[in-house]
């Protein structure tokens, strides 16, 4: 009863908590002091107490002196809010719509008060529910889509083999990409990852829980022990999580949606395995305190030590996940430093009995994992909505933690009054150093040495002078310069009549007579004696070695006082990060495992893991079904900030003196590292053998229908070449000269080839059939190869005249050679007169006289299938090259993808078996931004069926294409395109909009954002039309041609 109790006092103090939380959120006040009262006086009514706040702000104005919370309540050692400074005016509710924000808010939280009062559901557990359950209902929408998706998972079971020991994916089974990223980051917690495998239920409540937290703990740790077991021994290269996922979404009830935040969830996730393990604990114990491994290895300790209005404090808190600020600091040192002190601390350790308020944390106890929460969002009082940071934040692969430390506080503090001391004087210098890189009284300044230099350059100029007339007029008369010819500058005030009045520029006595007419164009000209260049109209050489002589001395003094500030401001600098370098400070290594990423805005994106591998000394990406080894490099650029959209918000560091956290467990007998199977419980052993046995039926189930289309396409080609080799039936010609005109292409083939024939019988003296068969092919050869050794333009592409042009430029085998050109001259459509028939028979009785194993009919066959595809390819891309120039981008798509994978495939064969890449990339990403921006702007329109018809286009082309472009990342154009396609949908996410369109864009941004590069198999592609040989150059020519006249970076 006591420990029911016990349970049921925590519970309600974090849910006084979550009240907090919740009332900090909305009206963005951080005091938790006030937050505490404004609770107090409203009797836990979140309604009134936001209108306690909002009317305290309103009436009183904001104080010149921050007012700092003690600390937050005593034993609630998961929420504390650590860090936060007091900010008691941010809601601005002078205006107009104070009483509608009031009551929008008052009815908000009413609601949610309601529900908890009802059901004992917190807004939290809410939250969680909400997601999950849209989660759920996209996965199972997914399934019921009636139009045609552009992807599916490849049904070739191959595709989803894990390879060796790689490390296995998580499916996302719709918006739980942060289900995924937190899931991969503890299980590489080696020690987490045992727990979690051997954690067994306890006997007493195995058939029957006693509450709804064992209700709920007990079947989600069954799954997440399955989970584990598969990721742990599956042969798949990823596992399907869903049944974990019901698990959690089944323990709350909610039929709103929205996407999940993964801070609350993780918070939520760890109180559940703590409670699960608490329960088996306290069963196993034998009149002992009872230990809970999860507490042991994710919470530790902190002192609150300070002064509030004079009077000292010092408490003890516990503490999980630990939340830092981001804005406004540059690396974590600078936001754990800004956590750790709060307020005027010089009143903590000193004499005076001050009346100031502050507080300094200070670490008793670092947990084993030491988790670290950026907090990247803040909510924008004027838009009413959360909107995230993407300030850059760097942070380190080591981080030592001895100046947190409690039993480091005296030395810290002297550390850190030698740091305040070194920074004074560094603002000091910096601002002696601005003087001399920005000198001016005016808007604009500049470094002073440059401002030394221009005037010993002014000084040294030597006067050019020539009228800016005498550049346009040619008819000025050669004896010398306007200056020599007019007085200066009496000239500027005479009247010029004329536009120019370039004829004679000395003023006439007539001219001096005329009265002067105001002529702006003329009248405004610059006096004809200015210098070409600013110079000094008189200076002498004395004058001049003077000058010149001061300002190159002070330029030197200036330049040497510039570089000693420098260097000063350098070594300042250098000694500030030195200062915690001595090996005292250096005894708490904590060494970074895993970083969580978001990529996207404050309600909408894609989450990602970054996870060290200690194994292979390396940084591994979890980004749900794909798992790729990465780089440091990679990882800061996509976690630090500043860059694109992507930033960290959780940091898990691991005590580097504790390797039992990631160390491999060894069989106690042989001594043997465990792997894959063995490192299970039987039971589950048993539960991942059963699941592979399943995958390795579906292999064979798989390759067994292969091996019979391969029997089936086998027997067919034979049938085909007993057909083709008869001399009594008419000829076949391989599968890519099958047309829809084959008169075209037979006319063409006999045409070559009897002209080969001419012309050996011409040049033979045997004419025998024999003799004119060998010459003819001589022929043919010779032509054939001086069309593949020809430097062409790519519109006059001799590839698709011949099919042994495209042989030679490969290198194909010369038997390969042989046996095609013997096919082409055993063709009995060559014609009628006996040469020609008598060679045809010569010809067929070599094709009968080779032996299989003179020619490898498999490679033989492979060649002429290539070929094939290369064609197809062609097609493929002429067609959408030319739907492109249409302007029907959604055909045009369509060709180029395929277009795209298809020559790629070839490619890998050779440099010289399909198209210039570059090129149908360039289209490819054009068709992807083009609709990209037409259904962006059916989207802008706000009409219900323009804005279906843009996510449709959005849904069902382009953002399946995206994993294509990212795929390969040293395609920096593609990457490019992708984010300009992203930040164009993500730049909505601040714009006012009706509630419906904030609702689909937020259901369509999960999808735009998510980083997989899975590349899933294609339905069927496009059918294409058939070309005669002939056709297909002369269209391949023409369109290509025409690109010339397209601009195309890609080319």
């Amino acid at each position: 009863d006591n420990q029911e109790e016990q349970l049921d006092k925590r519970h309600t103090e974090d849910h006084q908590q979550t009240l907090l939380n919740q009332l900090r959120e909305v009206t963005g006040t951080t005091d938790v002091q006030l937050l505490q009262q404004a609770l107090q006086v409203s009797n836990g009514d979140l309604a009134e107490a936001v209108a306690f706040l909002t009317e305290k702000n309103a009436k009183v104005p904001q104080q010149d002196e921050a007012t700092y919370y003690q600390t937050a309540q005593v034993g609630n050692d998961r929420y504390i809010s650590v860090g936060s400074q007091a900010d008691t005016n941010v809601i601005d509710l002078t205006g107009d719509d104070k009483d509608d924000l009031q009551r929008a808010i008052a009815l908000s939280l009413e609601e949610s008060n309601r529900a908890f009062r009802e059901t004992g559901i917190t807004d939290e557990e809410q939250a969680i529910s909400r997601v999950l359950e849209a989660s759920i209902a996209e996965n199972k929408a997914s399934l019921k889509r009636t139009h045609t998706e552009v992807w599916s998972d490849s049904p070739n079971p191959h595709d989803r083999k894990r390879l060796d020991n790689c490390p296995v994916g998580l499916k996302n089974v719709g918006n739980t990409c942060w289900f995924s990223a937190v899931i991969q980051s503890l299980f590489n917690l080696l020690e987490f990852q045992r727990l979690v495998l051997h954690y067994s239920p306890p006997a007493r409540v195995q058939d029957l829980p006693r509450n709804q937290k064992e209700h709920r703990n007990l079947p989600f740790m069954k799954e997440l022990r399955k989970l584990f077991s598969l990721m742990v021994g599956s042969k798949r290269k990823y596992v399907d999580p869903s049944q974990a996922v019901e698990i959690l979404k089944e323990a709350f009830k909610s039929s709103e949606s929205q996407q999940q935040d993964v801070s609350e969830f993780t918070h939520k996730l760890l109180d559940w395995l703590e409670d699960a393990f608490q329960t088996k604990a306290e069963e196993d114990r034998e009149g002992e305190k009872p230990k809970n491994p999860m507490v042991e290895l994710f919470y530790g300790r902190f002192l609150a030590v300070g002064i509030h209005e004079g009077k000292k404090f010092e408490n003890t808190e516990m503490f999980g996940q630990y939340p830092l600020q981001v804005n406004g600091f540059k690396d974590l040192h600078e936001c754990l430093e800004a956590a750790m002190v709060e307020g005027e601390i010089e009143s903590l350790h000193s004499a005076e009995n001050s009346a100031k308020s502050g507080q300094e944390h200070w670490f008793t106890e670092l947990p084993p994992v030491l988790t670290f929460e950026l907090s990247r969002f803040e909510f924008n009082q004027a838009l009413g909505r959360p909107e995230k940071i993407h300030n850059k934040l760097e942070f380190p692969s080591m981080l030592y933690m001895d100046r947190y430390m409690d039993r480091n506080r005296e030395i810290t503090r002297i550390k850190r009054e030698e740091i305040r001391r070194l920074k004074e004087h560094l603002t000091l210098l910096q601002q002696r150093l601005e003087r001399y890189l920005s000198y001016g009284s005016g808007p604009k300044r500049f470094p002073l040495a440059d401002v030394l230099q221009y005037a010993m350059e002014f000084a040294s100029s030597k006067p050019v002078c020539t009228s800016p007339v005498e550049d346009i007029d040619t008819s000025a008369p050669p004896g010398g310069t306007i200056a020599q010819q007019l007085p200066a500058p009496s000239t500027a005030d005479q009247g010029l009549s004329g536009p120019l009045e370039g004829s004679t520029l000395a003023p006439t006595p007539q001219a001096q007579q005329r009265v002067s007419i105001h002529k702006p164009f003329t009248q405004s000209r610059l006096p004809p004696d200015l210098p070409m260049h600013p110079a000094p109209r008189h200076i002498t050489e004395e004058e001049l070695r003077v000058l010149e002589s001061c300002l190159h001395r002070w330029r030197s003094e200036v330049e040497n006082d510039t570089r000693d500030l420098q260097g000063s401001i350098s070594r300042i600098y250098r000694t500030i990060e030195l200062m915690y370098s001595d090996k005292t400070m250096m005894q708490v290594p904590y060494r970074l495992h895993a970083v969580l990423v978001h990529e996207g805005q404050a309600n909408a994106g894609h989450y990602w893991a970054y996870i060290y591998d200690p194994n292979q000394n390396l940084w591994m990406k979890y980004n749900d079904i794909s798992v790729t080894k990465s780089s440091w490099e990679e990882l800061m650029r996509d976690s630090f900030g500043g860059y694109r959209n992507a930033s960290a918000y959780c940091l898990m560091y691991i005590n580097d003196k504790k390797p039992f956290l990631i160390k491999e467990e060894f069989d106690k007998e042989t001594g043997q590292m465990l792997s894959g199977l063995d490192k299970l419980p039987p039971d589950l052993k048993e539960y991942v053998k059963e699941d592979n046995q399943l995958f390795e039926r579906e292999l064979e189930d798989w390759d067994s229908m292969q091996a019979r289309k391969a029997q089936q396409e086998k027997q067919a080609l034979a049938a085909a070449a007993r057909a083709m080799w008869t001399p009594t039936l008419p000829q076949q010609d391989p599968e890519y000269m099958e047309q829809p005109s084959p008169t075209d292409d037979s006319k063409q083939l006999k045409d070559d080839t009897e002209r080969a024939i001419s012309k050996a019988a011409a040049e033979q003296d045997e004419k025998s059939p024999e003799a004119l068969l060998g010459a003819a092919i001589k022929v043919e050869y010779t032509r054939l190869l001086r069309l593949a050794q020809e430097d062409t333009a790519p519109e006059n592409d001799y590839r698709l005249q011949h099919v042994i042009v495209y042989f030679l430029q490969n290198q194909a085998p010369k038997k390969i050679l042989e046996r095609t050109l013997l096919m082409q001259f055993a063709d009995r459509n060559l014609g009628f007169d006996e040469r020609c028939k008598s060679i045809m028979k010569v010809a067929l009785a070599k094709l009968d006289l080779i032996k299989p194993d003179e020619v490898n009919m498999e490679e033989y066959e492979t060649w002429h299938q290539d070929y094939q595809n290369f064609r197809e390819t062609t097609v493929l891309l002429m067609l959408g090259l030319e739907q492109y120039q249409k302007k029907s981008f959604v055909e045009a798509l369509m060709y180029l993808i395929y277009a795209y994978q298809y020559n790629k495939e070839l490619l890998t064969k050779g440099l010289y078996r399909g198209h210039d890449e570059e090129l149908i990339a360039y289209y490819r990403r054009e068709c992807l931004l083009k609709l990209n921006e037409y259904a962006a702007a059916l989207f802008e329109s706000g009409e219900e069926p323009e804005v279906n018809v843009g996510l449709n286009i959005m849904n069902d082309l382009v953002v399946p294409c995206i994993p294509l472009l990212l795929v390969d990342e040293m395609e920096e154009k593609d990457m490019v395109a992708v984010e300009d396609m992203r930040n164009r949908w993500c730049s909505y996410l601040g714009q006012e909009m009706e509630p419906n369109l904030q609702e689909k864009l937020t259901d369509f941004l999960p999808k735009l954002l998510d980083c997989s590069t899975e590349i899933k198999s294609f339905h069927d592609p496009p059918k294409l039309p058939a070309y005669s040989t002939l056709e297909l150059c002369e269209r391949w020519g023409h369109v290509v041609s025409s690109l010339s006249r397209t601009p195309a970076d890609g080319r």
